[in-house]
């Protein structure tokens, strides 16, 4: 007997999230992840390897509330945001009743993660300019426990428009969870939700260290809600989600220092994307340069196959989105330093001359 029949049918038919660690590739300029192009410099400071970490680490929690500009029982730390994504659906859906909603073309791990719980999936496709369809979600929404949004959403790059969050807070009261994935904010944090959460107690918004803290690799999120829904995620979450390295670097990175720092990541990041996109757009492959509120661009390309593949084979890794909706002849490029980006604008200058 095959060791594949034994296991649960949705999991074998499950297409997984390509992450860009799996899809690969052998190269110098890795502009496919929207990670920050600088390791920080981090040392650990606690020794106590032969312990258990706290479950939810008092250090982390309370910086990432005052920098959040909430309580600490407001806010949940997770292996990522992407456990908190997780902890959401097997805390609220009923596996094979309850179903989550979201807005294509978005972040992958929604759906990814409803399927392994055998959640249904329901989906209202972006309108033209990538913002809510309402009527859509409004006809869905019987049997919705969670709505997922990512503003900016991610591939993108634009924000979705507060007066229709609002509006589809108001419609879901006392029905279903609105989870505001919020990864990219530190990019235009003035047009954070999470002065809303006195307003709308079944608002939940998810944060990461992974962009502009520069830690991707530590795998820290944050999930920001109501108390009642952290005390219902804590009942689902493992017992030591953070080990004590993360939590120390954690911690680190949400000291003064460290979100002065980050503010200087974003600053750099800035500057650099508004060069990339003012050199990209006159080049003759480029058909549109998506404004961004982000870590990268959605850049429409006319022959966006060949472009990818000229690219990946001088070591310059994008990331491919044709096969999202809405998105043909679609690559996103993460912003990287300003040699990548000169990379990348080299490389595309060479291709249109050789085909000139």
């Amino acid at each position: 007997m095959s060791i594949e029949n034994l296991a649960r049918d949705n999991v074998r038919r499950l297409m997984p999230y390509q992450s860009a660690r799996r899809l690969g590739g052998n190269g110098d300029v890795w502009l496919n992840a929207n990670e920050f192009p600088q390791a920080p410099e981090y040392q650990l400071t606690l020794q106590t390897l032969n312990r258990y970490p706290e479950c939810q680490p008092k250090q982390v929690i309370e910086r990432y509330a005052s920098y959040a500009g909430v309580t600490p029982e407001q806010v949940l730390v997770s292996r990522g945001a992407d456990e908190g994504i997780e902890l959401l659906i097997r805390a609220f859906c009923e596996p094979g009743k309850d179903a989550i909603l979201f807005c294509p073309p978005t972040y992958g791990m929604y759906a990814v993660s409803a399927e392994t719980f055998g959640v249904e999936r329901r989906t209202a496709q972006s309108t033209a300019d990538w913002q809510l369809d309402m009527a859509s979600i409004e006809r869905q929404l019987d049997g919705v426990k969670l709505v997922y949004v990512c503003s900016p959403n991610n591939p993108t790059g634009n924000l979705v428009k507060q007066e229709d969050l609002r509006r589809l807070l108001n419609m879901t009261r006392d029905k279903a969870l609105v989870v505001i994935d919020e990864a990219y904010i530190e990019f235009c944090p003035q047009m954070s939700t999470v002065d809303w959460l006195a307003d709308y107690p079944h608002l939940v918004i998810l944060r990461t260290l992974s962009k502009a803290y520069a830690l991707a690799g530590l795998r820290c999120g944050f999930t920001l809600a109501n108390p009642d829904v952290i005390q219902l995620l804590l009942k689902v979450i493992a017992p030591y989600p953070l080990s004590l390295p993360v939590a120390d670097i954690a911690a680190q990175a949400l000291s003064e220092d460290g979100v002065a720092r980050m503010r200087q990541n974003v600053a750099h990041v800035v500057e650099n994307r508004r060069w990339l996109a003012d050199a990209l757009a006159p080049l003759p492959y480029v058909d549109t340069v998506f404004p961004s509120e982000s870590n990268y661009l959605l850049v429409r390309f006319i022959t966006s196959s060949t472009v990818f593949k000229t690219l990946w084979d001088q070591g310059i890794i994008l990331r491919d989105q044709n096969k999202q909706p809405g998105l043909a002849g679609c690559l996103r490029i993460t912003i990287g330093n300003r040699y990548e980006c000169e990379r990348v604008i080299s490389a595309l200058q060479a291709l249109s001359a050789t085909t000139a």
